[in-house]
């Protein structure tokens, strides 16, 4: 693995609790200031006490300057990729072409049937997510009109727009095989998580990413590979455990570059454990300053 083939960018991650609106607001307005490239709300419609990831993310947008916001990562059996497409584009004007579009093949079946979306299997979802692909490019399109004629999902003659004020990036969450491969070849960026995925196996999947690219006629540096990290910036030695990263400034510095420059992770979403505000503020100020400089340098 070569590396770092891109530069690093930094996240800050918002659980979307229904009953902490306000606190939303202030993250972001937080992370804006503070210099973190990212925002990233998890998307799960059926999680009664979550509020609607779009509209919180629809709202957040003009509480924030520069920060891009995306879905960490999108429901994509609730969310028709058309309509989805023309979401995202609309955010993007709105915003002045700040936003990114994570998204995910599903997960959590029942939740997802009982609100009313299909139940499918792990192929089928994979199948449905390479067609949502193509749809939502056909609808950031320049065409006139635009058909397709899938199994899952179809335009017939449909008009594409508005047009995205920017190049959105479709980041994939992706863990199995073919998932990685289908990331490799169609999509702009792997969103993955260390409660998930060890360092490791990253490595080993990011090769199958960089295979599946190169067979694509594709740059594998085209291809933004994105780490979220669960952990807590403390005092004391702390550690790697149990999906999660615990200890001091330093001790992340360390294992982030290593991250970084050993298995080429060039995006961290930071996902705190405790005390968001103060969280936000700690490793924007103490890790990552120290992270960027050590990155330059390796």
């Amino acid at each position: 693995m070569p590396a770092l083939r891109r530069p690093l960018e930094l996240g800050f991650s918002i659980e979307p609790r229904a009953d902490r609106y306000d606190d939303h607001v202030e993250l972001a307005r937080a992370a804006d200031a503070a210099g973190y490239d990212l925002l990233g709300v998890q998307d799960h419609p059926y999680q009664r006490r979550f509020l609607d990831t779009w509209t919180l993310l629809s709202v957040l947008a003009p509480q924030t300057e520069r920060i891009r916001l995306f879905p960490n990562v999108a429901n994509l059996p609730l969310r028709p990729p058309a309509i989805l497409a023309k979401a995202a584009a609309s955010l993007d004007v709105i915003s002045g072409g700040r936003v990114e579009l994570g998204l995910g093949a599903g997960g959590f079946w029942d939740a997802i049937e009982a609100i009313g979306g299909p139940r499918r299997s792990g192929g089928e979802s994979v199948d449905a997510l390479e067609e949502a692909i193509e749809v939502i490019r056909l609808m950031w399109s320049d065409e006139r009109s635009v058909s397709f004629d899938g199994r899952f999902y179809t335009l017939s003659g449909v008009k594409p727009g508005p047009r995205p004020a920017h190049a959105i990036g479709i980041w994939l969450g992706a863990i199995k095989p073919r998932m990685l491969r289908l990331t490799g070849a169609k999509a702009d960026g792997w969103s993955v998580s260390l409660a998930y995925v060890p360092p490791e196996q990253v490595r080993e999947s990011s090769a199958l990413i960089d295979e599946a690219a190169a067979e694509a006629g594709r740059e594998q540096s085209a291809i933004r590979r994105l780490y979220n990290v669960s952990g807590v910036v403390s005092e004391g030695q702390g550690g790697e455990g149990e999906g999660t990263l615990q200890g001091p400034p330093s001790l992340w510095v360390e294992t982030l570059a290593e991250w970084a420059t050993a298995i080429g992770i060039d995006t961290f979403v930071f996902w705190p454990e405790a005390d968001p505000r103060g969280q936000l503020e700690r490793f924007a100020t103490d890790v990552a300053p120290a992270l960027r400089e050590a990155i330059t340098h390796a």
